[in-house]
């Protein structure tokens, strides 16, 4: 079953346009949207010497991870997650059915002004997402079938 929708140039530009404003409103170090499989799609941000592609991975499996929390406590599921550190600290919100921001940010700011702007972002970004499933019905695919040694079987060239 398709995961994520095809993605064309217009949706990658929008994608980007919402995280570069997100990123800007709440004073984020970065944000990354993944697939629920934990595969980076896009992000905005000074990566530094921090590996988005593993933190996106890493992030997805701790989201999944308290969703089976919340079940055991009887919660249908928990939209968000989040993790203070002394110098980071990371928020992950759900933005659709398939897809979660992981929002990178210093930890002086507060965790309220990141959620608040998270709101607008991960409606923005489920409104894209939702035009470009829209655009193919059934036509996207999931990252985790992806073929690392022959990525060309999705990706192709203008």
């Amino acid at each position: 079953m398709a995961t994520l929708p095809q993605l064309i140039e217009d949706d990658m530009s929008r994608l980007d346009a919402v995280l570069r404003e997100f990123v800007a409103q709440a004073d984020a170090v970065a944000a990354l949207l993944i697939d629920k499989g934990g595969f980076l799609v896009a992000h905005h941000g000074d990566p530094g010497d921090m590996d988005f592609t593993t933190i996106g991975a890493l992030a997805s499996g701790a989201f999944m991870a308290n969703q089976t929390i919340a079940a055991l406590v009887n919660e249908k599921d928990f939209n968000s997650m989040y993790q203070q550190g002394e110098t980071f600290s990371l928020f992950v919100v759900n933005v659709d059915e398939n897809c979660l921001l992981v929002v990178i940010f210093k930890s002086q700011t507060g965790i309220g002004v990141v959620k608040y702007f998270a709101a607008s972002a991960t409606a923005g970004l489920a409104r894209q997402l939702a035009v470009a499933a829209d655009r193919a019905p059934g036509r996207g695919f999931d990252l985790s079938e992806l073929n690392v040694a022959n990525p060309q079987e999705l990706f192709r060239k203008k």
